[in-house]
């Protein structure tokens, strides 16, 4: 994680300041024994990897080695993690790339991490410090956090927000484990009604900035038997945020289950949550201060604190194992099931401060949940308050 933050940092851009054109992106995916991200003799290609510019979705040959038609719309390049691998998933486009990867073989049975709203800021830092301290005692093979990475993005100055950015890429590279890391509201650059300080006309507007920290804001990975993919669940029109999938999302996400095998189980995290417990608790208003609940995107009322369209996400995963959905953004840790059918709805706390309030009458802690896995199936789950006073 150190080096891939590195990595980032020294960078000189990562966002192009022109218009992107299509073209085709060439490379390879090996097994770097030695570690030097160069393919050296004897560190063969690895086949079957899926490789992917959020549009289209290519596999490695015989040989690891891969082209991919780009398309003008995105300028990332990211592969899905393939089972047993760790490394950079993700680079800025060029026409030949190469992802050299570590083998890590995952253990039959271990367990992982999800937690979200990390709210990264200087007064959250203690808390950062401690949840690793936590992670490693708990042994995860690696932490998800699924959104509001940052204090804030919608409604800041650009250094301001650069500044919480980087600052998040520093606490994660500090972690001993892998840290998949998703799209949530606060990450949006500028996309706050009146309260947004910064033309659309800036090249880091709206998820622009996001993508030149972290990369895709959607993609996935293997791990342990699993298929995990980081699902963005914000969508924004005429500087209002609100919780939805967009077509051309859905349209990747048919194309990488269709390399997978059909029963590989299948656990999506996002921000807003697809189905929330919590939600019953949302009003209808307009708040003086976070805006309407509600919005008439192209005709009809879309809430801005749940997906809208979850059922066209369950339509393209299909019948495919399913056993979880997290998410976050409530602050409350929280499930919901419907009886005899998966997956299982479950909202994660906050990691940022406090470490406890009163949700609608419920009491709340900031922490975290553990997933334990077995043969490719959870089998168990539990919270882990950060408990860390103010």
């Amino acid at each position: 994680m150190k080096r891939f933050l590195f990595l980032l940092l020294a960078l000189p851009f990562l966002l192009q300041q022109y218009p992107l054109v299509a073209q085709t992106v060439s490379g390879i995916v090996f097994h770097d024994k030695n570690g030097n991200k160069q393919q050296d003799r004897g560190e063969p290609g690895i086949p079957g990897v899926a490789v992917s510019d959020q549009v289209g979705v290519v596999l490695t040959d015989a040989e690891g080695r891969f082209q991919l038609e780009a398309t003008d719309l995105f300028n990332t390049i990211f592969i899905s993690l393939p089972d047993g691998y760790q490394g950079d998933f993700w680079q800025v486009r060029a026409p030949e790339l190469s992802f050299p990867l570590r083998q890590d073989q995952a253990p039959q049975s271990f367990r992982f991490i999800h937690a979200s709203d990390t709210h990264v800021d200087s007064l959250n830092l203690p808390r950062m410090a401690r949840f690793r301290q936590m992670a490693d005692s708990i042994g995860a093979a690696f932490v998800i956090v699924s959104g509001d990475l940052i204090r804030d993005a919608l409604r800041v100055t650009e250094p301001v927000a650069r500044a919480y950015y980087e600052m998040y890429l520093g606490e994660i590279g500090k972690f001993s484990m892998p840290v998949f890391s998703g799209m949530g509201n606060h990450e949006l650059f500028g996309i706050e009604r009146d309260k947004s300080l910064v033309s659309e006309k800036h090249p880091l507007y709206g998820k622009n900035m996001y993508r030149h920290y972290l990369g895709p804001d959607y993609y996935s990975f293997n791990f342990g038997g699993l298929h995990f993919v980081s699902v963005d669940a914000m969508a924004y029109k005429n500087l209002y945020y609100y919780g939805g999938i967009d077509s051309l999302q859905l349209a990747w996400l048919e194309k990488d289950l269709a390399v997978i095998p059909k029963d590989m189980p299948v656990i999506t995290f996002n921000h807003i949550p697809l189905v929330s417990p919590g939600f019953s608790f949302q009003d209808f208003e307009n708040d003086d201060f976070y805006g309407p609940s509600l919005l008439n995107i192209n005709g009809k009322l879309q809430h801005r604190h749940i997906v809208s369209n979850f059922a066209d996400l369950k339509k393209v995963i299909g019948g495919r194992p399913y056993p979880l959905a997290l998410s976050g953004h409530y602050h409350a840790a929280q499930e919901g099931y419907f009886v005899g059918a998966e997956p299982r709805f479950a909202q994660t706390s906050a990691i940022t401060r406090p470490d406890r309030f009163d949700f609608n009458g419920f009491p709340v802690r900031s922490g975290f949940t553990v997933y334990e896995v077995s043969g490719g199936k959870v089998v168990k789950s539990w919270f882990v308050p950060l408990n860390l006073k103010q």
